[in-house]
């Protein structure tokens, strides 16, 4: 069964997803506002988020933006908007699905367990990756799994994909695009999505933008991690052969 994040203003319709999908087994959390599902994402793991578009906050389509700056869970649109311009939009703008109202719980269960099989099947498709060590820094691709000096980071999952990314190209100057397109596969987007992630990986590394170990911006050129000098241990890239 999977974990699930229900946005929806209207009370009635959101009680009632909660006690069906419950009955179906699934764990479910609830907001009634964009910024609250924003605040959800960035602190608890879903499999799936099944979005309003009619927020009191936000337009539905604003905040299925602001929710693929942070994270690549699998969102269902639910809509009482049947153009299907519209529809045909908000899917090219990172969708993986829509219901329109009204819908029966069946039909969102069936809806939800097509993305999860799409999910599931393309995360199966990349070759393991070896272990990744850069300085104090270890980052397991196959695990997902992250450690600085021994210490497991508590990463999210763009967390984590970003700095394998740059961990995989350890001293090399990534272009911003470069992060917009591999890490968050958007081929165009805002700058500030890629800040806000690099500050709260810093966070997590012990360090601040001011004062920098791993990660290094370089303005208006890119971002580079490479290992400090006061860090023990060599850079074992992948593919590098280990010093006998």
């Amino acid at each position: 069964m999977a974990s699930v994040l229900v946005v929806e203003d209207d009370q009635f319709v959101r009680s009632a997803l909660i006690r069906q999908l419950t009955d179906a087994s699934h764990t479910v959390r609830s907001v009634g506002t964009a910024l609250e599902a924003l605040r959800e994402v960035a602190h608890f793991r879903f499999d799936v988020v099944v979005l309003d578009l009619g927020l009191p906050d936000l337009d539905g389509s604003e905040a299925l933006k602001m929710l693929r700056g942070i994270t690549d869970v699998p969102v269902i649109v639910a809509t009482a908007r049947d153009d299907e311009t519209e529809i045909v939009r908000l899917l090219n703008a990172g969708a993986d699905d829509y219901l329109t109202k009204p819908f029966s719980v069946e039909h969102l269960s069936a809806r939800m367990a097509a993305v999860l099989r799409r999910a599931r099947a393309g995360g199966g498709e990349a070759a393991p990756s070896p272990v990744i060590r850069v300085g104090g820094l270890t980052v397991d691709p196959l695990r997902r799994q992250a450690e600085l000096d021994g210490a497991r980071l508590d990463l999210t999952r763009r967390e984590f994909d970003l700095l394998a990314f740059l961990a995989g190209r350890p001293g090399v100057v990534v272009p911003r695009r470069e992060l917009l397109a591999e890490v968050w596969q958007q081929s165009y987007g805002d700058d500030q999505t890629i800040d806000v992630h690099l500050s709260w990986l810093r966070r997590k590394l012990g360090e601040t933008a001011a004062r920098p170990r791993y990660l290094h911006t370089l303005r208006g050129v890119g971002v580079k991690l490479e290992p400090p000098a006061d860090a023990a241990g060599p850079v074992h890239a992948p593919g590098a052969e280990p010093p006998r």
